[in-house]
């Protein structure tokens, strides 16, 4: 019997779902693990969705999407800046995962290299060995605020080079690309002729003041930029599988026919309840935003008051990135060894490639009593194991 694909195999096992499926079985266990949030998906979303499976509406949808929801989209990117025709520069997809699947499959060909950052969020890189292409990691920095170097991305760039990853706020670390970075890397793209990918899903957790920027505003960048967005982050319905993709018409366009043969359309009554999470107050998100704010507060706080851990305040996203170098072990270890003694699950820095060695990623969008017993019990291993 002949062999499965290569680039199958050079895929790897989630460091996340590891340490996820070691709970397996596992009483009183606090988890910092998924992220995902705690809260569930606005009632007007859930009603929507019902009242379209209760009449019937169960059909297929169009394969970019429904109109009226791209439309709405389109609206609420016209308040980042952003100009895109719904009919032909969106396409709705299942989740922002198939959005960043399609993507990488339409763009790369065998070889093609894709920059990433390192930590990295690891779906980037499988799902360029999925479609036959080299992620290129570069590191990315605690003293940087885990945002891409402009200088050292151009050391990066070969002529195999066809794209680039941005993901801010950013998984795992909580970082944020500002502006003046946004915009050398938006010339180093131009100079270069490369796409550019800007996972935005995140976007609406962003602290102290900060306000979103999106690349595909700057100059020269709305034909050569792919933005990801989701429902799943900023309205709690990560099961319910909506997200987008915005882009020029030649790639939309393309995503279309590949997704009339990955998965033909999005869930209908999804798509209609996404179009009533739209409806959201923005009281209700400023609401959200405080709770998150305080979370991070009390968990970076609780973690720099352990010894041997030092904790950097995230600017965006809902992850702590702590720094446990001076522990003596290495993430791994002290993930692994952390859940036996203590019941706690934390993901290993190393699980997001090489430079996140030292750290550990913890989401902290769970409860203030899950922080504070958590942050309890990771003191009581530090003490006896450091």
């Amino acid at each position: 019997m002949k062999g499965l694909s290569n680039s199958i195999l050079s895929l790897e096992p989630s460091g996340i779902r590891k340490m996820f499926n070691m709970t397996y079985g596992m009483k009183d266990t606090i988890s910092f693990a998924i992220g995902e949030p705690d809260f569930s998906a606005p009632e007007r979303a859930t009603m929507a969705a019902n009242k379209c499976n209760d009449s019937g509406f169960t059909k297929y949808t169009p394969n970019a999407g429904f109109l009226p929801l791209r439309e709405k989209i389109a609206g609420r990117l016209r308040e980042y800046g952003i100009n895109a025709n719904p009919e032909r520069e969106i396409i709705i997809t299942v989740g922002g995962m198939e959005s960043l699947y399609m993507i990488m499959l339409i763009l790369l060909n065998p070889h093609d290299e894709v920059i990433v950052t390192d930590p990295y969020w690891c779906n980037y890189c499988q799902q360029a060995r999925m479609v036959g292409g080299v992620p290129v990691s570069v590191p990315v920095y605690e003293k940087d605020g885990f945002a891409f170097t402009p200088e050292n991305v151009r050391k990066a760039i070969t002529d195999k080079t066809k794209m680039i990853v941005i993901n801010s706020p950013a998984n795992p670390t909580g970082g944020v690309t500002d502006l003046p970075v946004l915009e050398e890397l938006a010339k180093i793209a131009v100079e270069h002729d490369l796409y550019v990918l800007t996972d935005e899903v995140y976007k609406s957790f962003l602290y102290d003041g900060r306000t979103h920027h999106s690349i595909a505003t700057l100059p020269g960048m709305k034909e050569r930029t792919l933005l990801v967005d989701s429902f799943s982050k900023t309205y709690a319905m990560t099961g319910w599988r909506v997200g987008y993709t915005v882009g020029p018409q030649e790639i939309i366009s393309q995503m279309v026919i590949a997704q009339e043969g990955i998965c033909s359309s999005v869930n209908s009554s999804a798509q209609l309840g996404a179009i009533a999470a739209l409806d959201d107050p923005p009281r209700e998100m400023e609401e959200c935003l405080e709770l998150f704010d305080r979370r991070r507060r009390l968990i970076v706080d609780g973690l720099n008051s352990i010894r041997n851990i030092s904790c950097q305040m995230p600017a965006g996203a809902f992850y702590a990135f702590p720094n446990i170098s001076l522990s003596g072990m290495s993430s791994e270890d002290f993930a692994v060894s952390l859940l036996k003694q203590e019941g706690v699950v934390v993901i290993p820095g190393s699980a997001f490639g090489a430079a996140g060695e030292g750290f550990l990623r913890l989401c902290y969008a769970t409860s203030d009593e899950n922080i504070m017993r958590g942050v309890e019990r990771i003191e009581r291993f530090v003490k006896k194991n450091t």
